[in-house]
């Protein structure tokens, strides 16, 4: 019995940090919200211990600044550290573009056809949050078509920085967030490896200018309270 309520108890830990995760890397938080562990323990409906297990692995991860159970913010980004993670990003979700192209198949392509369709919409809509869900979407379709499950975790890791950045910028952003996906896509139908990997670069790198314009000016919002 004492094996079992341990092995609960860590699975409930498990599934409490991958939906804090998630919710990170799809953009539900921007940089400067302030989260409150007693909001977030109603929120899944748990005691608070499993809620500051994850917000102390994510401080780990860099992801969150812990100061005091008071004081838990979403991070900033100085403009070498994006610039340093735009850089591994390019290595690493161009392999990832590569491969998937040497294996697309059409299944894949609708899948990616549909998530863009979906992701016009809410651009149109001005649906923040929907929008850079299905924009993540995209990208980590990429090392799971290309089959590349320890990719995908490494990135997962990278995105949890980029994810809220990335919201804070959608809206501003507007088209160029998805507009180099569809060259992306292009290439995958024709099995192009190589156009694959140069237009999921033009995508982080051209795609990814209103996120380093925030940060250049100063404009992330690093006061914002939740």
């Amino acid at each position: 019995m004492p094996e079992f309520t341990t092995l609960e108890h860590e699975n409930l830990n498990s599934t409490v940090y991958s939906a804090l995760c998630d919710a990170l890397i799809q953009g539900r938080f921007q940089p400067g919200d302030r989260l409150k562990i007693r909001d977030l323990a109603e929120q899944f409906g748990t005691s608070v211990t499993p809620i500051r297990d994850a917000i102390l692995r994510l401080a780990n991860d860099e992801a969150i600044i812990f100061r005091s159970p008071r004081d838990i913010r979403i991070p900033g980004l100085s403009e070498s550290r994006y610039r340093e993670i735009r850089a591994i990003r390019i290595r690493l979700e161009g392999l990832a573009a590569e491969t998937a192209a040497q294996v697309a198949t059409s299944a894949d392509i609708e899948v990616l056809e549909r998530i863009l369709r979906e992701n016009e919409q809410a651009i149109d809509a001005g649906d923040r949050l929907k929008g850079t869900e299905l924009n993540q979407a995209f990208h980590f379709m990429l090392p799971q078509i290309a089959g590349l499950p320890v990719l995908n975790g490494i990135l997962r890791r990278l995105w949890l920085q980029m994810g809220p950045h990335i919201s804070d910028a959608y809206v501003q952003g507007g088209r160029a967030m998805i507009d180099h996906h569809y060259p992306v896509i292009e290439a995958l139908k024709r099995h192009d490896s190589p156009a694959a990997s140069m237009a999921i670069v033009d995508d982080i790198l051209l795609g990814g200018k209103p996120i380093l314009e925030r940060i250049e000016r100063g404009e992330e919002r690093q006061t914002r309270k939740a």
